[in-house]
């Protein structure tokens, strides 16, 4: 199984936090950052090939990625348009490191505990993290579960069946080729700056996702400094 962590943006809306290094490297403790608390995450599952998707100072992040010292395989894909596009271009970008294995998904700015990662890595299927305890958020990514399975995942969607989620994913092979084909398609025809979501949308009904449930376990991306001290008091 490989782990594609999207670490292309800015994270502009941190401030001076990210002036001077990508998001993910933000300081959780005197002894771990975002993106170094993931690392040992997916280390200790067994995870070691890691594709890291690059833009805002990559230089740096790709060094401090060796700093860390942890044995993993990293394969860096830069992506020189980031102020331009979306993740999903990203994706694309990375896309034939992508086509050979399942993948966990998940983005460079999200915080978790390690009874998430685990729960997410022993589903037999593909799946993505929600909540069914948590309300659902004004601005952030909801899931619409029909049937069982994820139908729609966006920012948009308030109704019947929707449910907190975070772009964390595990995910099947055979699922994920489908979608990432669909991508494929996004970004060749010059939709590059909307989310990897949209694409799935256009092929829920042939991309099997469930939703794991994590209820109240700390699984939560930081957008800006709010939530920084938010998830820095609950570590």
């Amino acid at each position: 199984m490989k782990v594609l962590i999207l670490n292309s943006g800015v994270g502009s809306r941190m401030g001076d936090e990210t002036k001077i290094h990508p998001k993910c490297m933000t300081a959780l403790s005197s002894e771990e950052t975002i993106l170094s608390r993931q690392l040992s995450m997916l280390y200790k599952e067994n995870l070691r090939d890691i594709i890291m998707t690059t833009g805002y100072q990559h230089q740096l992040l790709q060094q401090y990625c060796k700093s860390l010292d942890l044995p993993l395989n990293f394969r860096f894909v830069f992506n020189s348009d980031y102020r331009n596009t979306n993740y999903i271009y990203s994706i694309y970008l990375a896309r034939e490191e992508l086509l050979d294995d399942d993948i966990i998904l998940m983005h460079g700015d999200l915080v978790f505990e390690s009874s998430v990662l685990a729960g997410i890595m022993s589903t037999p299927y593909s799946c993505v993290k929600i909540s069914t305890s948590c309300p659902l958020p004004e601005k952030d990514f909801k899931a619409v579960i029909e049937g069982g399975t994820v139908k729609k995942i966006g920012v948009e969607f308030f109704g019947p069946g929707a449910v907190e989620a975070q772009a964390f994913y595990k995910l099947k092979q055979k699922d994920w080729l489908i979608w990432l084909d669909r991508i494929c398609e996004f970004c060749e025809s010059g939709k590059r700056d909307c989310y990897a979501e949209n694409a799935f949308n256009e092929v829920s009904d042939k991309c099997c996702i469930y939703g794991y449930d994590a209820k109240d376990a700390l699984c939560a991306e930081i957008d800006n400094k709010e939530d920084l001290e938010r998830i820095k008091k609950l570590l």
